[in-house]
């Protein structure tokens, strides 16, 4: 079976939830590439990232990133300013540009993940799609 989200629909829901605007823009297969504006001295820049799912073991995702020790540096960071936060241990970042997403630590996916096996996270020109299978 697959589920589909549309990159509008995700951007949507992460400002709505947080007030942050991101975008996102099909990269590949299995990359999405994710922009953000930064305001830095009276400028506003766009960093890009390029998020590559890797593979997927049980329930955790492997993510890789391309955008240099820079944007390695700005998410670690991030990581460390949402310490504390509901769903700030599901995320683990590892060596290399990498990321680990451990959807077993959250009960909600985990009870998610107790009746479907996730298969596959790929991406088209509009939409992030979600491939798995029913216990």
């Amino acid at each position: 079976m697959q589920f589909s989200l549309s990159y509008s629909e995700i951007q949507n829901l992460i400002a709505s939830k947080t007030g942050k605007n991101l975008t996102m823009l099909y990269g590949g297969a299995h990359t999405v590439r994710v922009g953000y504006d930064v305001s830095i001295l009276f400028k506003t820049t766009s960093i890009g990232i390029d998020v590559t799912v890797d593979r997927i073991v049980g329930s955790d995702i492997f993510l890789s990133f391309a955008g240099g020790a820079g944007i390695e540096f700005m998410i670690r960071e991030a990581l460390k300013r949402a310490s504390g936060q509901p769903g700030a241990d599901c995320i683990e970042m590892t060596e290399g540009s990498s990321l680990v997403v451990h959807l077993g630590k959250s009960s909600q996916a985990a009870a998610l993940l107790e009746r479907l096996v996730l298969q596959d996270i790929h991406f088209d020109e509009q939409r992030v799609m979600i491939d798995f299978t029913t216990r």
